[in-house]
């Protein structure tokens, strides 16, 4: 996906921003005429820097116990910097269970909950054919596909891995981004201050639904391409129930996103202690459970199998665990969740969730998508008339109440 012209604005908007606080050493000086990759990602960090960051914290983290460490700090710097320490008090979820219908092999529902009072959270969840029993559980976030021909969570691509994954045996929730799908004909909008906190915090959210839906709380999953990638590793980071993380083309070394979403609030640096980290350590803080990359040669992924996944395997190696990292590169790919990244995918996914992967993929390793049905954005909406919006539903970013328990 080529950044839009929305999406270079903000970047352009907060860019002073990043570039001021993603220096790893005092000594090296930033970048002044920003690098981009291949599909127009900006570099953030020249590769000198990203290298020589990665470099560093080889040679000072030596130790598993160094490595939790490490670790701890950087989840508590993202809470930190996205104003989530402590956690807002959790609301009942209160589910809208919407329209289901029934596929070859899987069911859909839509439904939307409460991630806060009054804010809702819209999605569909995708599962077997009567299912038995608790399932393994998988997160879907999307990324930023704006287009509306070509959007969000209603893309052909995001479908098919919802219904595929469904099939070999697992709940899997397909939610919106904030200020994504339905709710945007309510006033809601993804360009705001905090829509890093509060899409942070959905995603936790959709991690309680799930468990309340009767999925395995010992095999919650979380995938998804670029934005959807950036929401996959800060939720794995944050949310110790994540158990397998697979990000696709987003983690890199010197890439730090794109939107207001991944850039907008201080989570990679505390300029009052000097603390920095990157996307590559977030994405590290899996160690040892379950992490797949998913990289391509032709967007800010391209040097994985040289820089980012051998990092990878020295943190898991500290543990003694590095075969629970894996990489799929694929150099000539675009950047997505396209059918080769799906292929990629699905064996891990199944290897380390106890999935049927003979539901989605035949004997010659091709996918098995046949009979899975694309449905219309206006098929996956929530609220209908039989489902209106609720009367105490917040209509736009502005009108959140996170202390809601607190007395008045």
């Amino acid at each position: 996906m080529k950044l839009s012209i929305k999406h270079i604005g903000l970047t352009i908007i907060i860019s002073a921003l990043i570039l001021s606080c993603a220096n790893p050493n005092p000594q090296t000086k930033t970048i002044t005429e920003p690098e981009m990759s291949k599909s127009g990602q900006e570099y953030q960090w020249s590769e000198a820097q990203g290298n020589e960051f990665l470099a560093n914290i080889q040679r000072t983290i030596t130790t598993p116990e160094a490595w939790q460490k490490r670790a701890e700090e950087i989840r508590t710097q993202i809470l930190n910097g996205s104003n989530l320490n402590p956690l807002p008090q959790k609301c009942p979820l209160n589910p809208i269970i919407g329209k289901k219908r029934i596929f070859d092999g899987y069911e859909v529902t839509n439904l939307a909950f409460e991630s806060l009072p009054g804010v809702y959270v819209t999605g569909s969840l995708y599962t077997p054919t009567n299912a038995k029993g608790s399932l393994p559980g998988v997160l879907s976030p999307h990324g930023h596909w704006p287009n509306k021909e070509d959007y969000g969570r209603y893309r052909p691509d995001v479908q098919k891995r919802c219904a595929a994954i469904a099939r070999m045996g697992a709940m899997v929730f397909s939610y919106d981004m904030v200020g994504y799908g339905q709710l945007t004909d309510f006033g809601w909008k993804h360009e705001h201050p905090e829509t890093m906190k509060l899409q942070t915090w959905n995603s936790i959210r959709a991690v309680d639904l799930l468990v309340s839906m009767g999925a395995d709380s010992q095999r919650i999953a979380c995938t998804g391409a670029s934005g959807g990638g950036t929401q996959t590793f800060l939720l794995a980071a944050v949310d110790p129930r994540i158990y397998v993380s697979v990000p696709v083309v987003m983690v890199s070394n010197r890439h730090f996103g794109g939107c207001i979403c991944e850039l907008g609030m201080p989570i990679h640096q505390n300029k009052n202690t000097g603390f920095q980290t990157n996307n590559v350590e977030i994405t590290a803080c899996m160690a040892p459970k379950p992490l797949m990359l998913v990289s391509v040669g032709t967007d800010a992924t391209e040097s994985t199998p040289e820089v980012e996944y051998p990092f990878m395997k020295y943190i898991y190696g500290l543990f003694g665990k590095q075969e629970m990292v894996e990489n799929a590169h694929l150099p000539n790919d675009e950047h997505g969740y396209d059918y080769n990244k799906r292929a990629a995918v699905y064996p891990f996914l199944a290897k380390h969730l106890g999935l049927d992967l003979s539901k989605a993929v035949n004997a010659d390793g091709s996918l098995n998508e046949e009979g899975i049905v694309i449905e219309k954005p206006g098929d996956l909406y929530t609220f209908d008339e039989s489902h209106p919006f609720p009367q105490n539903a917040i209509r736009n970013n502005n009108d959140i109440v996170w202390d809601w328990n607190k007395p008045k």
